[in-house]
């Protein structure tokens, strides 16, 4: 066993692969909480898309909120989107609800890696 599985307690703070459902990036990873009927997540996708594209080692993972409810409850979010920016280790630096800007979330990478 690798020394992660005892830091999985401390919940909100950390995310890993297995709960984000994706390989996080080796940079920063952006994780974006959606729903299917939220017009704002699909703009909100296309920006992190976009900017994870610029950005070597940064990944833009996104998480349906109805089938993550566990983590959705575990992590406080309360509506979509909500955009989580993790560092290399899987700490979340940033959180931003709504569609963010571009500018923004460059900002935001800044602080994790």
């Amino acid at each position: 066993m690798h020394g992660d599985a005892a830091g999985q307690g401390a919940g909100a703070g950390r995310l890993d692969a297995a709960q984000l459902g994706a390989e996080p990036g080796q940079r920063a990873s952006l994780v974006q909480f959606s729903s299917a009927f939220c017009q704002p997540c699909r703009a909100t996708r296309r920006i992190l898309a976009e900017v994870a594209g610029m950005v070597d080692g940064v990944a833009h993972i996104e998480i349906d909120a109805e089938r993550n409810l566990e983590l959705v409850r575990a992590l406080g979010i309360e509506k979509t989107p909500t955009v989580l920016v993790l560092d290399a280790g899987g700490r979340i630096v940033r959180r931003a609800v709504g569609m963010p800007r571009k500018a923004d979330v460059i900002a935001a990478l800044g602080a994790a890696v």
